[in-house]
């Protein structure tokens, strides 16, 4: 939501700077997202009077101006070279003084603009002291042919941006961009936000003087209205104005709206675009004219009907847009007697437009149902201005004043006569709310004591209606008074005094008592309400689940390993999802999730995998510089498959969610140094970081996994990968890969050097943990341990890991610890041969003897040459 500080200050004289505005705003719970300044940049610039031109001696295309600046030019006239064929002695002229900086096109790029300085300075010889500017120069439009003349009554030194708005023509302005959360429909609107700023500010909140037309008279004989569905359209207001002339709004109409990033369109389309921002009520202008009519109830002809029904099965329509569009099941239309004419609260049609030719108008001023409306924009995938307020919910009592205050400015405008008059179809009027404040309960919430006074003039600033009669009680009440307690706990507070809060309907948002007491605090003032001098911390502290107490230790061990963790969307588009749904990512084979309401294309689809965003952010560092790379992420995956049952982390049928950590490596692992080279990650970099995680979680690689051997995939995605397997039925269990990005998707993603990555599903690993919170306490045994050591040959084709595996497997419990220490293959080994050598440690909880420990060493080889075909080195 944009706002105009200069809209803002014709409902309330704040007197606040652009900033302290911003923060205030801000500390109101409008958050405040960009402040940008809009019109003319002509600080400096000044009106200046050519007194006489003569050609410059040496330069046929410049002209010497002696040019008077009034109070600017202390000294008197001053001279400046000018190079426009139109200027001319008498003329009154813009004038960028020396030390004025302008946006002027850039010599490298005319299509761009940058900052220059105007100095004093020397043009072929002659001194000139500023420059006399084009239309272009001043940010005014295009035109570069010649210098802007002004009008002759402007008067000499005048700073040239009040001549502008005297003029009409121009105003400097600050747009405060805010955003708006779902509860606040009041703040959609430039009134909306002056009532907060008039509160905090203790300033007066002047709304435009609207003169209320009773329902009924003249129009009634003209336009009737029939609501087929009073619970998706309560309210709908109608209004006529007779013998308009369409044309251009007048300046000031189209500056508000320009400012605010509003493309003005005709005098009455502006006329609505511009109450709707200012009061927060959506409107729709019908030509009169093409709505066809049909008899009242009374037998009388109308000369235009409005019926209010929900759309039929199958039913297009075209809007505004000239897009014919299938309409969603249960989308509330506008109809005439014989057709639709609009999609209610979301967009008009072709059919009834305001055109150049159009002399009648129908305002619509209308409350429809803010789920009605959400759920046909959701399903056409269109939002606009009204149906963003409409979702929110606008004020229903507030939909004749806003078609009154139009019609007005129609009338106006546009030249028309209202119809005296108005239509409106109101069955069932929604009541304000009553709702008990007891200011004690402020005080006990806030922790801080606020005076009834304070407290009553806080909320009536903002419209809430307070009736604080001396000696009422909570008791005293209607029994059903809001209050977000239960009856016993009302019930001890019967005694309490209490205020009598009528909420207006223009805050919904407004329930509970606990409600009040928010808006209570967010007037007084955050800052304002003071600490407590000390707080209770609970004796025991939370514990963690299982789960995300592991979570949180992988993280920091990743986090030492010189990791940085990293959150990506979970939406993507359509395609990119498509692609990285591949079995060869997710392990199995997945369609992708789409949701059913994507707010673009962008966000469409839920990812399969972690790995585009670990990409994207690969990118993102790599193209700033960024040389190593070490990034891990936690995150939720999602895919449909059919035989996918309803678990408690897949909760819809169909559907899989699965938590995913995938870890990430770029650029060098080791810099160069005196006595080293440098080292790009590889392969085995990412590998070892699976194997500390693993052993983090009591799953180390040599006893309860298994690494598939590597294999080149060809795919798009993938140069190589390998599998990690933990044990289980049918060959063990797939639980992650890791793998090298491929040259295609490297380009894809713009990505400068090669990426590493391991993806793991975390919740089949959590549920294979052996040590979930950490092991336990063990004592260093008192008995001495045996070390010895095993040097075997095998072929030079065997993997080791297996090897070592079958060592600790046939070293029983006596063997407490088993590694590799050395390789080699070379002089004294046979060809196709390669020694490996183990280092062994026994222990037990007594001192073992020789013979014990050679039964073990001799079940050890004999088991290596049964499985490896292992022989002893001497």
């Amino acid at each position: 939501m944009n706002i105009s500080t200069n809209w803002l200050g014709e409902y309330v004289a704040h007197g606040l700077a652009t900033d302290h505005l911003a923060d205030t705003l801000t500390m109101l719970g409008l958050e405040v997202e960009e402040v940008t300044y809009v019109g003319p940049e002509v600080d400096g610039v000044v009106v200046g009077h050519v007194l006489d031109t003569r050609q410059h001696p040496d330069a046929d295309r410049l002209t010497l101006c002696t040019v008077d600046l009034g109070a600017h030019s202390p000294d008197g006239p001053v001279q400046i070279v000018c190079g426009a064929p139109n200027v001319a002695a008498g003329q009154k002229v813009p004038v960028a003084t020396v030390g004025t900086t302008l946006m002027l096109p850039s010599r490298k790029d005319p299509h761009t603009k940058e900052p220059v300085q105007i100095k004093k300075g020397k043009i072929r010889g002659e001194v000139s002291f500023g420059m006399i500017c084009a239309e272009d120069e001043l940010g005014l439009g295009d035109d570069h042919d010649g210098i802007l003349v002004l009008d002759e009554s402007a008067e000499v030194g005048t700073p040239f941006a009040d001549y502008l708005e005297a003029q009409g023509l121009a105003e400097r302005d600050t747009v405060i961009e805010i955003a708006i959360t779902p509860n606040r429909p009041d703040a959609t609107s430039h009134l909306g936000v002056a009532r907060d700023v008039a509160a905090v500010t203790h300033q007066h909140l002047a709304p435009p003087v609207v003169d209320e037309p009773e329902a009924g008279g003249a129009i009634a004989e003209h336009v009737g209205v029939e609501i087929e569905n009073e619970a998706a359209c309560p309210r709908y207001a109608a209004m006529l104005i007779r013998g308009v002339t369409v044309g251009e709004s007048p300046a000031w109409l189209k500056r508000r709206l320009e400012a605010i990033g509003e493309r003005p369109i005709n005098n009455v389309v502006d006329v609505t675009n511009y109450v709707l921002f200012e009061l927060g009520q959506p409107l729709h202008a019908f030509d009169a004219d093409l709505l066809a009519g049909a008899d009242g109830s009374d037998g009388s002809a109308r000369e235009s009907t409005i019926r209010v029904r929900m759309s039929e099965p199958g039913e297009t329509f075209t809007t505004l847009d000239d897009v014919e569009r299938k309409l969603p099941e249960n989308t509330l239309m506008i109809c005439d007697a014989e057709r639709s004419v609009a999609i209610a609260g979301i967009m008009g049609g072709q059919n009834s437009e305001v055109s150049d030719s159009t002399t009648t108008v129908l305002l619509e001023s209308a409350y429809f149902d803010p789920v009605t409306i959400r759920r046909a924009a959701k399903g056409l995938g269109l939002q606009t201005n009204a149906s963003y307020r409409f979702e929110r919910g606008v004020d229903p009592n507030g939909a004749v004043r806003a078609a009154a205050r139009a019609a007005a400015l129609i009338a106006e405008l546009a030249g028309g006569e209202i119809v005296p008059g108005i239509v409106d179809a109101y069955p069932a009027p929604i009541e304000s709310k009553e709702i008990a404040l007891r200011p004690a309960r402020v005080t006990q919430v806030l922790g801080v004591e606020i005076d009834t006074d304070e407290i009553v003039r806080l909320l009536t600033a903002i419209g809430i209606e307070v009736n604080d009669d001396a000696g009422t009680t909570l008791a005293a009440f209607a029994e059903g008074v809001l209050l977000g307690e239960t009856p016993e706990e009302a019930a001890e507070s019967a005694d309490d005094a209490a205020l009598r809060c009528t909420v207006p309907t223009f805050r919904p948002d407004i329930e509970r008592e606990i409600d009040l007491i928010e808006e209570v605090a967010r007037l007084y003032g955050y800052d304002n309400i003071p600490q407590p001098g000390r707080t209770a911390v609970p004796l025991r502290p939370q514990a963690l689940a299982p789960s995300l107490a592991l979570r949180h230790r992988t993280l920091q061990h990743l986090v030492g390993l010189g990791f940085r963790e990293v959150y990506s969307n979970s939406l993507l588009p359509n395609a990119v999802a498509e692609q990285f749904a591949a079995e060869s990512l997710v392990g199995e084979p997945w369609a992708v999730a789409a949701t059913l309401n994507p707010q673009s294309e962008e966000m469409a689809v839920l990812r399969p995998s972690l790995l585009p965003g670990l990409l994207t952010a690969m990118a993102y560092n790599q193209n700033r510089g960024a040389g190593a790379l070490r990034l891990a992420e936690f995150g939720h995956v999602y895919g449909r498959t059919a035989d996918a049952a309803r678990t408690a982390e897949s909760p819809v049928e169909g559907y899989r969610e699965r938590t995913n950590l995938i870890i990430g490596m770029s650029g060098r692992v080791q810099e160069a140094d005196w006595d080293q080279s440098a080292r790009a990650v590889d392969f085995y970099d990412v590998k070892g970081v699976v194997a500390h995680v693993l052993d983090s979680l009591g799953l180390p690689l040599d006893s309860t996994s298994v690494f598939t051997e590597a294999v080149t995939t060809g795919d798009a995605l993938l140069a190589y990968r390998l599998d990690l397997k933990l044990p289980g039925r049918g060959g063990g269990v797939v639980v992650g890969t890791i793998a090298r990005v491929s040259d295609a998707l490297m380009e894809q993603f713009d990505l400068q050097q090669q990426v590493f990555f391991a993806e793991l599903d975390w919740d089949a690993l959590v549920r294979r943990a052996a040590k979930r919170l950490g092991g336990g306490y063990e004592p260093i045994s008192r008995f001495p341990v045996v070390e010895r050591d095993l040097a075997v040959a095998v072929a030079s084709g065997e993997p080791v890991g297996p090897m070592l595996q079958t060592v600790r497997k046939a070293g029983g419990k006596l063997l407490q610890d088993a590694r590799v220490f050395d390789l080699y293959e070379g002089d004294r080994i046979e060809d196709g041969q390669k020694s490996v050598a183990f280092a062994l440690r026994f222990g037990a909880d007594r001192t073992l003897t020789d013979k014990q420990v050679d039964k073990q060493m001799k079940g050890i080889l004999k088991q290596l040459t049964r499985e490896h075909s292992a022989t002893l080195r001497g």
